[in-house]
């Protein structure tokens, strides 16, 4: 999925804003900065894209963004 709207806007945040149709089925999210997981703490960073920095993550995303001491770049095949 795109990280952001067509405004710039997060798509990740802190509540879910829309009608829900499933609770607590997503575990992981996928978007063209980073691999995700989500926890009951807030947005587990696992992975980012070759060439986007933490900080254009952590920018990007509105819901609390977990960030670990070391953070891989994804292998492109």
């Amino acid at each position: 999925m795109q990280h952001t709207n067509p405004k710039g806007e997060s798509k990740l945040l802190p509540l879910c804003t829309l009608p829900l149709t499933g609770v607590q089925c997503v575990k992981r999210i996928v978007t063209e900065l980073a691999v995700i997981d989500i926890t009951p703490e807030g947005f587990l960073l696992v992975e980012r894209a070759p060439g986007v920095t933490v900080e254009e993550i952590r920018g990007k995303t509105l819901g609390k963004l977990i960030i670990p001491d070391k953070v891989m770049e994804m292998e492109i095949k």
